[in-house]
């Protein structure tokens, strides 16, 4: 076979590849938007799988806005990036993440959710308002920057594990 016929297959191979993957993230965009169709169908009044009860985006941006909102009622102190830099260190965004490696692992209270809060802890520093589940963000943001007010000043003020 000639090297210019061995040059066209894979680069035939490369653009079939293209195609195919263009395709799947048209499908993945789409879906979205015939769920939205379908969720805006049910009436304003229901709350959809992409926003929150109190009407925030269902996702990291809006768990710690939400969060931040009851801080300020409690005035719990605490800003946008000293939350999200410490829960990026924490869990990479992972409402569900747990550690069981770490000292509180070997004692048997992992550290869970987002800003990796152990149970006695979360119990100690709950915000009311918020959900009693330790894996639900907002209800594990405003509890773990409730102690770290009460500890550091602020969640701002933390820079490593705490």
């Amino acid at each position: 076979m000639s090297a210019a016929a061995q040059h066209r297959t894979p680069r035939r191979n490369r653009i079939i590849r293209t195609l195919v993957v263009a395709g799947t993230g048209a499908a993945v965009l789409a879906l979205p938007l015939i769920g939205a169709t379908a969720a805006s169908a049910a009436g304003s009044s229901t709350t959809t799988a992409s926003t929150t009860l109190a009407g925030y985006p269902n996702n990291l941006d809006g768990w710690i806005r939400e969060s931040l909102a009851i801080m300020r009622e409690k005035r719990i102190p605490g800003t946008y990036n000293g939350i999200y830099r410490n829960l990026m260190r924490e869990s990479s965004g992972n409402p569900r993440a747990i550690n069981l490696w770490d000292s509180n692992a070997a004692k048997g209270i992992p550290s869970k959710g987002l800003l990796q809060v152990i149970d006695p802890t979360f119990k100690a520093y709950h915000v009311d308002g918020t959900s009693f589940d330790i894996y639900d963000p907002v209800a594990n943001i405003t509890a773990a920057c409730n102690y770290a007010a009460a500890r550091y000043g602020s969640i701002d003020n933390v820079h490593g594990a705490y």
